[in-house]
Parts: C-alpha cells; sequence; structure tokens
C-alpha cells in the first residue's frame, strides 16, 4: 500500500503514541508480584502452632497468586532467629508468620537485638488469637484462682510456676496475675511447652499458663486441673472452664497471637492483597476445624487493625518487662 507524506506522518504520530502504551503494559506485565515462588519463613519448628497458622494461609496464597509459597521453618532464639530473617529478606519474594514476642517485645526484652519489630517489619494480618488455660498441678488445693491466690499468699515459696522462657507470654501473664491477685511463685523457665507440662504433671512445677493443646489431655484425664483461661470468652473445647474475670481476677484477658509479615517497606498494594486473601483462606472451614481444635480462634485483619495491635502489645508487655528488669538470660 502506497502511503503520502501526509499518511506517512500520520501514521508516525499514531506509532509514537501507540508506543508508550505497550511499554506501560508491557512494564505491568514484568512486574506483576509474585513473578516467581515466595518463600514463608516460620520462625517455629514444624508443627508448631505458627506452622500450623502458616499452613492455613499458603495453599490459598498459590492457588489466587499461581505460584508456590514454601514454608521455611527458621527456628531458635525464641522466635527471633526466623523473625531477623524476615527482616532481612531484600528479594521481594520473602514474608513471614511469628508470634507476639519476637513480632512485638523482643527489642525491649532485648536492647542488643539486631532488628526492633516495631519499625523493621511489616505487619499485614493477624491469622489466629490463642487464649492460655491457667493449669495447675492437683496436689495444689486450689479449684478457683481466688483459692490459688490465697495458697499462695499463705504458703509462700510453695509454688513454682513453668514459663517458656523469660519475657515470652506465658512467663509475663503469670507475673501480673501473681502482682494482681498479691501472690508470690517463683519463675521457673523451660525451652517449650513439652517440657513444662512434663515438669508440671509431674508436679515439679504446680502452676503453667499453658496453650489448650499441651494440656488439653491432662485436664480431661484428671491429671492437671484447670482453673480459668485467660482469653476475654470461654473456649469452646473447655465451656466450664471459667475465664479469668468469671473467676474474680483484675486485670486485662491475655492472648497470645500469630501473625502474617513482611519486612518494613513492602509496597502497601501487596500487603492489602495479602491481607484480603488471608482472611478468605480463614473463613475456610476446613482450615477453620483444624485450627480450633488446636485451640486457636482464627482471625483475619486488615493492615492497619494488626499494627495497632502490635503497638499495644509493644505498649502493655514492654511496660511489664521494664517494670520487672527481665532478660532473656535472666
Amino acid at each position: 500500500m502506497h502511503l503520502t507524506r501526509r499518511g506517512l506522518a500520520a501514521a508516525s504520530a499514531a506509532a509514537l503514541v501507540a508506543a508508550p502504551r505497550w511499554s506501560v503494559a508491557q512494564g505491568a506485565a514484568q512486574t506483576a508480584w509474585p513473578d516467581r515462588p515466595v518463600r514463608v519463613i516460620v520462625s517455629f519448628p514444624g508443627g508448631s502452632t505458627p506452622d500450623m497458622a502458616a499452613r492455613a494461609v499458603t495453599g490459598h496464597f498459590a492457588t489466587v497468586f499461581g505460584q508456590p509459597f514454601v514454608v521455611d521453618n527458621r527456628a531458635g532464639g525464641g522466635g527471633n532467629i526466623g523473625t531477623e530473617a524476615i527482616v532481612r529478606a531484600t528479594d521481594g519474594h520473602t514474608i513471614g508468620v511469628t508470634i507476639g514476642g519476637p513480632g512485638s517485645t523482643a527489642k525491649v526484652l532485648n536492647p542488643a537485638l539486631g532488628y526492633d519489630p516495631a519499625t523493621d517489619l511489616a505487619p499485614i494480618s493477624l491469622l489466629a488469637r490463642l487464649p492460655f488455660v491457667l493449669v495447675v498441678h492437683p496436689s495444689v488445693p486450689a479449684r478457683t484462682v481466688r483459692e490459688l491466690a490465697e495458697y499462695g499468699r499463705a504458703n509462700p515459696g510453695k509454688l513454682n510456676y513453668g514459663s517458656t522462657g523469660p519475657g515470652t507470654l506465658s512467663h509475663l501473664a503469670t507475673e501480673d496475675l501473681a502482682a494482681s491477685e498479691r501472690f508470690q511463685a517463683e519463675h521457673v523457665s523451660y525451652r517449650g511447652v513439652a517440657q513444662a507440662v512434663l515438669d508440671l504433671v509431674a508436679g515439679r512445677i504446680q502452676v503453667f499458663m499453658a496453650p489448650l493443646a499441651g494440656v488439653a489431655g491432662h485436664v480431661r484425664e484428671g491429671t492437671l486441673r484447670a482453673l480459668a483461661v485467660t482469653g476475654p470468652a470461654r473456649m469452646p473445647q473447655l465451656p466450664e472452664v471459667p475465664t479469668l474475670r468469671e473467676a474474680g481476677a483484675t486485670g486485662e484477658p491475655v492472648v497470645a497471637w500469630i501473625g502474617l509479615f513482611g519486612p518494613a517497606g513492602m509496597p502497601t498494594d501487596r500487603v492489602a492483597r495479602l491481607a484480603a486473601e488471608a482472611r478468605i483462606a480463614l473463613e475456610n472451614p476446613d482450615q477453620r476445624r483444624i485450627l480450633e481444635t488446636a485451640g486457636f480462634e482464627p482471625v483475619g485483619s486488615s493492615p492497619a487493625d494488626f499494627a495497632a495491635l502490635q503497638k499495644a502489645e509493644i505498649e502493655r508487655w514492654g511496660g511489664l518487662i521494664r517494670r520487672l528488669g527481665v532478660r532473656p538470660e535472666s
């Protein structure tokens, strides 16, 4: 086809207009996220509660984003090793799951820590809440929280309580309860829930605020006695056990949590999309059943709500860490 000079000029102009549009579209396709597998760092071992929460959403993510979401368990340091790996990720394809301590108060507990959760993490979504169960050895003559406090006041030095480490929520929550109810108990630190429960059943410690999964069988068998649950409402798995508030204890409810984070500076549109898809994943009846059986309350939150929770936890428990002078090695 023959083009006049005017026609050729018009065609060239049209090509110039069309070219940037094609480049933008091509660039958008090239920068679509994710464009390769996404690593999901979990700061605790396989089979742990954070691992369960992570796997409740990663399958859904893989389906809707069209790329594998590969769980990478980085246990150690009470969750700090894996959480720092989330913080240090620079590949643009790493997110992670951790719990309240390494995700909020870790820097208050250990000022020498190499990251600060308040500034170095991008909160994406709260995944699950996990109330504790306050359990005692049957040798303790207490069937209520008030009776436990009365026994502790009348028998100084006879109560030892377990925790999963200095500055962990099981430690801080028990100290908070003892202070509010005016009784003393000696702290015994363990490397994990299983070890603490073994010593509790054996009578070497007398009190423990434990995740439901770690003590439910013992409560059913009568080898441990549940006095209260620490959340704002009774647990459907233990409907006969009152909340701390119902049991007459003062203070706010205590709930451990598991959340999804990215490194600080993660694009806000990516954060928002992940949060929305996490909420959808956690509405799946099969996933909810698995998590609820283990004592979780599945939750999908907005990034803003999760960031507000993180800040509140730092203020509440960080203040107690400072007042008690807790350090990781104490």
